[in-house]
């Protein structure tokens, strides 16, 4: 680091994996990733949802959907 410039401060775990989920609502193509989404109408999402759905692709919805070691990846990839 050159003299003057401040560091960035590091991303605590939980902030990671706000933007994890971030990330992967926003590449969902559906219209109700989570249950907690509402649809166009303005009606919550619930158990039409994506992540409510069995099978095919699910975002992560929920803190608890990422793991540490996406969180450590994505430290490794944006130097977090």
């Amino acid at each position: 680091m050159a003299w003057g410039q401040t560091a960035k401060p590091r991303k605590t775990d939980a902030e990671i994996k706000q933007e994890i989920i971030k990330q992967s609502i926003a590449s969902y193509r559906g219209g109700c990733p989570c249950p907690y989404n509402t649809d166009r109408a303005g009606r919550r999402c619930g158990a039409r949802s994506a992540y409510s759905r069995p099978g095919g692709r699910s975002p992560f919805c929920y803190e608890q959907d990422v793991t540490q070691k996406m969180v450590d990846d994505y430290r490794n990839r944006t130097g977090q």
